[in-house]
């Protein structure tokens, strides 16, 4: 999954301006980010059902041979309909990491489970540092000779590794007696239908709040690339190296800061913190002629990121009954993959309309919003005493 995310950073901040070359307009080219999550909304459930049938190693075998296609088409494109065809292939794919995180949930025990899913977010983390930085590298210096090719390759070649070695070393971990498991679970399991998650508000609430951040993140994250070409005439290399700059504030932040922080402030009062430092960050980037100036805005965003989304899921965990967790958070990562698509379609087209400032105001008024509603949540005594109990 490391070498899945590397590839996955290698790409994303240089993809709108590959799109560029082929005259894509910028609200093209952030649809290129909107159609591999899409793609990734659509299938990451059935890689899921696929995998309870069938076993997680042909799934994982089968996506990664696909990630290899991908990634080559990405890199000997010659026409824009190609990136297109190429990117929602490569987002079908990456519906791999529910088949992951099924495989680590097999193989744990529920004691050890938290570290084994704490090791795919190690991977997140990692290929987002580094991708972005081999990303930047392989497309070179000059802005005007910009190698976008070799980038989509070098990711090819990875995938293609990852893939040889899960052909060799991985085995199956879906025993008979874990499909027996699944089996007798899915049972057991209520119908959670949508009017019943109508009647829990302060669960609406955190979903609506887990929506607009994802949004106002993939509106920044689609749009970033055309902006600094455009306001400080850098190409995919700085860019780059700007998202790797963001990658270590997260791990930092994810890595042990943001415990000491929950322990002293409770996580309301971190969400609070952590959209407001998101929302501020995006207003700052507006008004950013300046690389240190770029840096505070960046590092104030990556601060927002780092702390919001893993509060909101524990706190939307807190709203589940044990037997439900799986779909509660399933809806509320639902909600976050439809930010990723409407967020990207958004910021491409109010780019082109309204000016290359305009995606980042807009996902400042968003975290406006999603602020008032975190208030709201302060006010609420059962997640007030949730948050009291842990």
């Amino acid at each position: 999954m490391f070498i899945d995310l590397l590839g996955f950073g290698i790409i994303l901040p240089i993809l709108p301006l590959y799109a560029e070359q082929f005259g894509a307009k910028p609200h093209q080219a952030t649809l290129l980010v909107a159609i591999y999550s899409l793609m990734q909304f659509l299938f990451a459930p059935l890689w899921g059902r696929l995998s309870d049938r069938y076993g997680r190693r042909p799934i994982l075998l089968i996506t990664l041979c696909g990630s290899v296609i991908a990634y080559t088409s990405l890199g000997c494109a010659n026409t824009l309909w190609i990136l297109f065809i190429a990117r929602g292939l490569a987002g079908m794919m990456a519906g791999n990491i529910a088949t992951a995180q099924a495989y680590i949930a097999d193989i744990t025990t529920p004691a050890k489970r938290s570290r084994g899913m704490g090791i795919i977010g190690a991977a997140f983390g990692l290929g987002f540092i580094l991708g972005p930085a081999i990303g930047g590298m392989l497309t070179g210096s000059d802005p005007e000779n910009a190698n976008f090719h070799l980038p989509s390759l070098f990711a090819a070649g990875l995938s293609l590794w990852a893939l040889f070695f899960a052909w060799v070393l991985l085995p199956e971990s879906l025993t008979s007696a874990t499909k027996a498991k699944i089996s007798a679970h899915q049972q057991r399991q209520k119908q959670l239908n949508f009017l019943q998650i109508l009647q829990r508000p302060q669960f609406c609430l955190l979903v609506v709040i887990y929506f607009l951040i994802t949004f106002a993140v993939a509106t920044m994250d689609s749009t970033l690339a055309l902006w600094s070409k455009q306001q400080l005439n850098w190409g995919p290399q700085q860019t780059s190296y700007l998202f790797a700059f963001m990658g270590i504030i997260s791990t930092i932040i994810q890595g042990g800061l943001i415990g000491f922080l929950k322990k002293h402030l409770g996580e309301i009062k971190l969400l609070t913190l952590g959209i407001l430092g998101l929302g501020l960050g995006l207003l700052l980037i507006c008004y950013s002629q300046s690389v240190i100036l770029l840096l505070i805005a960046t590092t104030l965003i990556a601060w927002g990121i780092s702390v919001s989304q893993p509060i909101l899921n524990s706190l939307i965990s807190q709203m589940a009954a044990p037997e439900e967790q799986g779909k509660i958070l399933g809806i509320a990562n639902s909600s976050s993959a439809l930010a990723r698509i409407g967020g990207p379609t958004w910021a491409g087209a109010s780019f082109s309309k309204f000016g290359s400032s305009a995606p980042f105001l807009t996902g400042f008024l968003v975290m406006l919003v999603a602020l008032t509603l975190s208030l709201r949540i302060t006010k609420s005594p059962s997640l007030s005493n949730a948050e009291s109990v842990t």
